[in-house]
């Protein structure tokens, strides 16, 4: 079964990049192709999962194999390369229904349902809020405002510690629903990689390969050399860096299309010219949905805004230069704390922080003569001139300055590289012999010992880190010199464990980084000690085991301290996070120290914090590195930090415009769908389906605990083998190859994964959470379909008046997404069809859980064959009866997005003319014609699909 499975995916990969001889089918009508449709292909019968028109004008149409050779293989046809026979519906063969409580009926007709896509007119949140996550409102407003866009396509602005994740996975679940999210691609840094596929699958059972370095060799070691990578897996996670070298993947990425592209920290993508940029655009013209998330989602530059909106969508921003809140808020969510849509969900959960807490360093006088070296040779020169040459002259001496903040360590390695750039430089002499200086000054100050490092300990003894004790804290610095230093004396000097201090840096190879990142995060792991760089600053969790933060040296950005604050200042953080800043003071006064740019910035940025959710604001250029580099020009000129930094009630009106643009506060409540099933809950239809669709239960060893809803059987080969595709360390922590664990209770599964950061050695829960994308309800949802033959229907005995005939009609557009869809159930054939609601009749008929089969239908079977067509003909005139009332909803949002393009182009070509430009005109003109096209794309098209699935007759015994 496991060479079958690779031979299946090696010829899928192959049928998306190669060019065949065209058959027509003589049998195939394109229009009847939709999802839920059955078809034939090469002899083998398929259930087609969606359908969408290429850019060639053919078909791709994805199935999943429902006869006994491909069953629960899935594949690609196109209507180009391959005869696709679509089943006729009219000759559907009705059978009896001989199974105990009309199971295999029920779960035929659950199965339907569940994988019929919801259709594109439904804008609602239909399952992503069922996932294993407090019921936030502001978290599902993401999903429903991209599920109300063009394309699903949306920036996720809100601030640290909201849950971005969260929303990410809710609108992917919802996007899966829909039949629009089959073939995922998340970029993320690679310090989040493994904490970002474990938030997918427990929370919301999406799996993803991660295809870091080893991931995309191994891989590559499996397929032919001319293969795509990309192609291998429907569902992956890879890093920035490791896609971001456009000589090894671009041919591979552009080569490929995605259903959803999620791009992480997207801050990381704006500048145009840069390898991160040409890869986010790329992206952008390979998928259809598009999911960008970032606290710091901009510079501060209306122009790089522009551009990252312009990859969601491009005709949103006429004048990059020149646009408002309503251009840009259909396609942009911006919270923070204390937005009305947030404050009042997140506080019970969320411990606010203290005011942060500044310590006073005294130096040693050997670190006296280091900082009066710094200000009077380099930073207040009585000459007004530093020793530099070259570039950097002003802002150079503070690098030197920056460096030895962190530690004598740090500076000496500063001028080490420093010395050996000048090289043999006539004119560098001078700045040679005065780095030698400093250097030696430094040296004596490196073997006397820090005063920082002493005032670290003492913090860490005062707030409770030491041999025996259970509290955490991370302690950040932006030099890895000053990290490996730390490293060593706090081991030595609170005799810890090795395990027990720890670094976590750029330079740690991924798998050493996952590990660090998993390992503070279990409760049984001896780590106590966390010595980051600001590569952790972004994206990780730090709060589940700690709330006390250092920074051993402050970055001089207001956007790399939010960072690292937010690692443990969090939602779900119940400690109050405690932030304190380690502060080099002098002993005189006219030598520059580190006491008042940390106690500003540090102030300033609380303030921020409180008030905006977004301390970027302050310097409003949206750029770490740039803001370092003011702070730098703000202290070289000796202004008054005070006045040179805003107060938050300061800002400018564009970044105002960001945050009140993004809110959505006036916005309705985000509505949600009532769950549409037959069953009480998914555990019940899958321990149901365990025992219809399997040959011998007993084997399976099937254990079922109804207090918490577990469900524990023995994992059957073909279901192993979609497990495959599961995060390799679950695999092999949890084994779910050979026995798997779910639970559908919330309350259970949470327990579950709470424990396993408590006791475990691995973060992975032993119980899984049985969310509505979970690969095992996909499987069992294919077999219960595969249940019955060719082109049938059941039928089943109840106490109904009259027979009672069941349909699915289903109409897409020209993409193949469905619109419209409708379950019928048919009564008063063949001269007075009326059509009701098929779960309604299934209620009505008794048709539920520990239902009693009297069979005997085999007269009704008779005698009703006759009226499949007629009712396939009363379905299919209903749904076009009701066309215009189902798709008014869809048709006024697309009339919007018309007229939105209407004043978009105007407002382009004015702009155009203006600056004189017959290039960009065209541009214009090619984008108005490809949305335009998108646009009319999107509303019911074709012929619909029809289909009788199941009859109930009156019961002759209780008639």
């Amino acid at each position: 079964m496991s060479q079958q499975h690779d031979i299946s995916r090696l010829a899928s990969a192959t049928s998306l990049t190669c060019v065949t001889e065209l058959v027509q089918g003589p049998e195939k009508n394109e229009a009847d192709i939709a999802a839920g449709s059955q078809i034939v292909v090469r002899d083998e019968e398929w259930l087609v999962r969606s359908v969408r028109r290429t850019a060639r004008g053919d078909l791709r149409v994805e199935a999943t194999g429902a006869s006994e050779l491909v069953r629960d293989q899935d594949a690609v046809f196109y209507s180009s390369l391959d005869t696709i026979e679509v089943l006729d519906p009219r000759r559907t063969e009705l059978v009896p229904d001989e199974s105990p409580g009309f199971r295999s009926s029920r779960l035929w007709l659950e199965s339907l349902l569940r994988q019929s896509p919801t259709p594109a007119t439904d804008t609602r949140i239909v399952a992503g809020h069922r996932g294993l996550a407090d019921p936030m409102e502001y978290q599902l407003r993401p999903a429903h405002q991209a599920l109300s866009n063009l394309r699903p396509r949306i920036l996720i602005g809100d601030a640290v510690g909201l849950g971005k994740t969260l929303e990410i996975g809710i609108l992917l679940t919802e996007l899966i629903e829909r039949g629009r999210g089959d073939r995922i691609l998340v970029v993320t840094p690679r310090a989040v990689l493994e904490q970002f596929q474990r938030e997918m699958w427990t929370r919301y059972s999406i799996p993803l390969v991660r295809l870091d370095s080893d991931g995309i060799q191994k891989v590559r070691q499996t397929l032919p050399a001319t293969r795509n990578p990309f192609s291998y897996y429907k569902r992956v996670i890879v890093s920035i860096d490791t896609l971001k070298n456009p000589a090894r993947y671009q041919h591979h990425l552009s080569g490929h299309r995605w259903d959803v592209v999620v791009i992480d920290e997207c801050h990381n993508l704006i500048n145009k010219g840069t390898q991160n940029n040409d890869l986010a655009r790329l992206l952008a013209r390979q998928t259809d949905a598009l999911i960008l998330a970032s606290a710091t989602p901009h510079n501060g530059k209306r122009e790089s805004f522009a551009e990252l909106i312009g990859l969601l969508d491009p005709a949103a921003i006429a004048d990059p230069k020149d646009y408002k809140a309503s251009d840009i808020e259909h396609l942009y969510v911006r919270r923070h704390r204390n937005s009305p849509d947030v404050k009042l969900e997140v506080g019970h959960r969320w411990a606010p922080r203290r005011d942060p807490e500044i310590v006073p360093v005294d130096p040693t006088a050997e670190e006296q003569a280091v900082l009066e070296e710094l200000t009077h040779t380099w930073l207040r020169p009585p000459a007004g001139q530093a020793p530099v040459t070259g570039r950097g002259k002003t802002l150079f001496p503070w690098t030197l300055f920056k460096a030895f903040l962190s530690s004598p360590r740090a500076l000496r390695e500063s001028i080490r590289r420093r010395v050996k750039t000048l090289g043999a430089r006539a004119d560098g002499a001078a700045e040679v012999a005065a780095l030698r200086r400093l250097d030696e000054l430094a040296e004596a100050a490196e073997r006397r010992g820090a005063a920082k490092l002493d005032a670290l300990l003492e913090h860490l003894a005062d707030i409770g880190v030491g041999k025996g004790s259970d509290t955490r804290v991370v302690v950040f610095s932006e030099r890895i010199q000053t990290l490996e230093w730390l490293r060593d004396e706090l081991r030595r000097r609170l005799r810890l464990p090795e395990r027990a201090v720890e670094l976590l840096h750029a330079q740690l190879n991924d798998r050493d980084v996952q590990q660090v990142v998993e390992d503070f995060a279990l409760e049984t792991s001896p780590l106590r000690i966390l010595l980051a760089s600001d590569m952790a600053s972004e994206g990780l969790n730090l709060h589940r085991q700690c709330h006390q933060l250092v920074h051993y040296d402050l970055p001089w950005s207001f956007i790399r301290i939010q960072q690292r604050n937010g690692r443990i200042d969090r939602y779900l953080q119940e400690h109050e996070p405690r932030i304190a800043a380690l502060a080099l003071t002098s002993h005189n006064a006219d030598t520059v120290s580190d006491l008042r740019v940390v106690t500003k910035l540090l102030e300033k940025e609380h303030a921020a914090n409180q008030a905006l959710g977004d301390a970027g604001a302050l310097l409003d250029v949206r750029d770490a590195d740039i803001e370092e580099d003011r702070i730098m020009e703000f202290l070289q000129q000796d202004k008054d930090l005070d006045t040179a930094i805003k107060e938050p009630e300061e800002v400018n009106p564009f970044a105002a415009l960001l945050a009140t643009g993004g809110e959505h506060a006036d916005d309705p409540p985000v509505p949600t769908a009532p769950r549409s099933t037959l069953f009480d809950d998914d555990d019940n239809f899958l321990a149901e389906a365990l025992h219809e669709i399997t040959d011998s239960p007993g084997r399976l060893d099937i254990h079922r605990d109804e207090d918490t809803d577990l469900l524990a059987f023995d994992t059957p080969a073909d279901l192993a083998e979609r497990l495959r595709d599961l995060p390799d360390s679950y695999l092999r922590d949890r084994e779910v190859s050979r026995r798997i664990r779910v639970s559908a209770q919330r309350r259970f599964a949470e327990q579950r994964l709470a424990r396993a950061r408590a006791e475990g050695k691995t973060l992975w829960p032993d119980v899984g959470y049985l969310a509505p994308s979970h690969p095992v309800l996909e499987w069992a949802t294919s077999r219960a379909l595969a249940r019955f033959g060719r082109n049938q229907a059941p039928v089943m005995a109840a106490p109904v008046p009259e027979p009672v005939f069941l349909t699915q009609a289903t109409w897409a557009n020209s993409l193949g997404q469905p619109v419209l869809t409708r379950w019928g159930a048919i009564t008063g054939l063949p001269h007075a069809p009326e059509v009701g609601d098929l779960r309604e009749a299934l209620e009505r008929a008794g048709l539920k859980e520990h239902a009693r089969n009297p069979g005997g239908v085999a007269d009704w079977i008779e005698r009703l064959q006759p009226l499949v067509p007629d009712a396939v003909a009363a379905a299919t005139q209903d749904l076009r009866r009701h066309r215009h009332e189902a798709e008014s909803t869809l048709l006024e949002r697309l009339d919007e997005h018309r007229r939105r393009l209407s004043r978009w182009e105007q407002q382009a070509l004015f702009v155009v003319e203006q600056a004189g430009g017959s290039k960009r005109k065209d541009d214009v003109t090619s984008t108005r014609d490809e949305v335009s096209g998108l646009i009319d794309s999107l509303a019911a098209a074709g012929e619909p699909f029809v289909r009788v699935v199941g009859l109930i007759v009156p019961d002759h015994r209780t008639a």
